[in-house]
């Protein structure tokens, strides 16, 4: 049996989605716990794997297992074997052609900044800082010029692994609510770092450092080394992966916000 599984996290304890042989993973902790329940190894496969640092709202990951449980029993009995930065929010049995990472047709994510003079302490890890004052207008407009399919070169992080660059951004938005400015985008796939790249892009536009033209002109340029610094991992949240109607998988409840 296919079982898809919702999982939310806080990665600030991890190096990232993916397991690895020397560090601590959210993949190693799921499939840890799962693997309890089912009275077996398993193996997780995932929509979208995040890096150190990095937070997920509703993260979509499916295994198999000939082990008979109930969803509750997934939901439950994982969560009980599950540190605390990591919760299993629902399980569903799926078709046997669903894949969670090549049967999602989108991704979404938001960047938070949190923009005031002094260092957040009580969101530490859960926000990215920027000190000098933005104006989300200007980086609200300058990011419109990355929406479509482009080659996003200038936007990947050197060791990208991805075969080619050509992604397809579906919308960009920014606002501001109070001291915290928020970046939300959606794409049908991401590069390696592409999300905290554009965050760094508009986080100069927004202090006036750069012009409201210079995403496109990176875009053009497909130059790495002329844009941005990469934005830091705390602020930006997975929120999730959009399938097909016919998969009858939940969408993420909400919206992280502080």
């Amino acid at each position: 049996m296919k079982i898809a599984i919702g999982v939310e996290y806080d990665g600030s304890p991890f190096s990232g989605w993916q397991r690895q042989r020397h560090a601590p993973s959210v993949q190693a902790a799921l499939e840890t716990s799962l693997s309890q329940v089912a009275g077996a190894a398993l193996t997780l496969h995932c929509a979208g794997r995040t890096d150190a640092g990095v937070h997920a709202v509703q993260q979509v990951a499916h295994f198999e297992s000939r082990a008979e449980r109930s969803e509750k029993a997934w939901v439950m009995g994982g969560n009980s074997n599950l540190p605390d930065a990591v919760a299993v929010l629902w399980a569903r049995p799926v078709a046997e052609d669903f894949h969670a990472r090549y049967s999602a047709e989108s991704r979404r994510y938001r960047y938070i900044i949190d923009n005031r003079r002094q260092r957040p302490a009580l969101l530490h890890g859960r926000v990215g800082w920027v000190y000098q004052p933005l104006e989300a207008e200007p980086m609200q407009r300058a990011g419109q010029a990355l929406i479509g399919e482009h080659d996003f070169s200038a936007f990947r992080a050197a060791g990208c692994q991805a075969r080619h660059a050509r992604r397809c951004v579906h919308a960009i938005d920014v606002r501001r609510d109070g001291d915290f400015v928020y970046l939300d985008i959606a794409a049908n796939a991401f590069l390696h770092n592409m999300v905290r790249i554009i965050a760094g892009t508009l986080i100069a536009v927004g202090r006036g450092d750069q012009p409201l033209d210079w995403p496109a002109q990176l875009l053009a340029g497909r130059d790495r080394t002329a844009a941005a610094a990469t934005a830091p991992p705390g602020g930006l949240y997975f929120v999730g992966p959009g399938y097909p109607a016919r998969f009858a998988l939940p969408a993420a409840r909400h919206l992280p916000t502080f």
